[in-house]
């Protein structure tokens, strides 16, 4: 993609991310855009700032706003400590005509009928998370489409409180699950369990990024 882009004469980087566990700790729409929201007050998970800054960085310098990364950087930091990143997604949901309170309480969104965590079976280490399992749990809770004309429920999903790394001892959340429907989320349930693997020993978790290629 690099090479074709820079063959028309376009400036392109492509930031080569690990994708073998979800990004954050939310999956499922009204939950990601609340860890979104989270996120711009300076909450929200390490490793989505993270990945959310190296990817606006290399924005900011492909479209000659700063001069390097580490300048591009800086001023993202800035724009999120000053409010200035919250003001301007202010802007983007009222061009949208969207509920501009949801900025300040997520509660506005939708919300599932059934919350419920499940715990871990063992004690160990996470040793590593399927994100396309939990993606297809996710999406049999209804929070995706199996199939084009699929209604889309937009209030569930799952939230991780473990990731890969972890310590757990055995009765510990794992994670919480989002769910409209008691049959649905029994699914979810072992399905989300089967997305684990647990190891006696401490594991590193794999680099956020792998490689950026310019």
């Amino acid at each position: 993609m690099v090479k074709i882009g820079t063959g028309v004469g376009r400036r392109v980087s492509a930031v080569i991310s690990d994708m073998e566990q979800p990004l954050g700790n939310a999956v499922g729409n009204a939950l990601e855009v609340a860890e979104a929201i989270a996120t711009l007050h300076g909450r929200g998970p390490a490793d989505l700032r993270e990945h959310c800054l190296i990817v606006a960085s290399e924005m900011l310098v492909l479209g000659g706003k700063a001069e390097t990364p580490d300048a591009a950087r800086a001023m993202l930091q800035q724009a999120l400590h000053s409010g200035r990143a919250l003001d301007k997604c202010r802007e983007w949901v009222q061009a949208q005509g969207g509920d501009v309170r949801v900025l300040e309480d997520i509660t506005v969104m939708p919300k599932a009928r059934l919350v419920t965590d499940l715990r871990s079976p063992r004690g160990g280490y996470i040793a590593a998370i399927n994100a396309l399992r939990v993606g297809m749990a996710t999406v049999a809770l209804g929070a995706g489409r199996a199939k084009k004309g699929d209604a889309v429920d937009h209030a569930v999903g799952a939230v991780l409180h473990k990731k890969v790394g972890d310590a757990v001892a055995e009765g510990e959340p794992l994670f919480t699950i989002h769910a409209n429907d008691e049959s649905r989320l029994a699914e979810a349930q072992q399905a989300l369990l089967a997305a684990y693997e647990w190891t006696s020993t401490a594991v590193t978790p794999a680099a956020l990024i792998r490689r950026i290629i310019r």
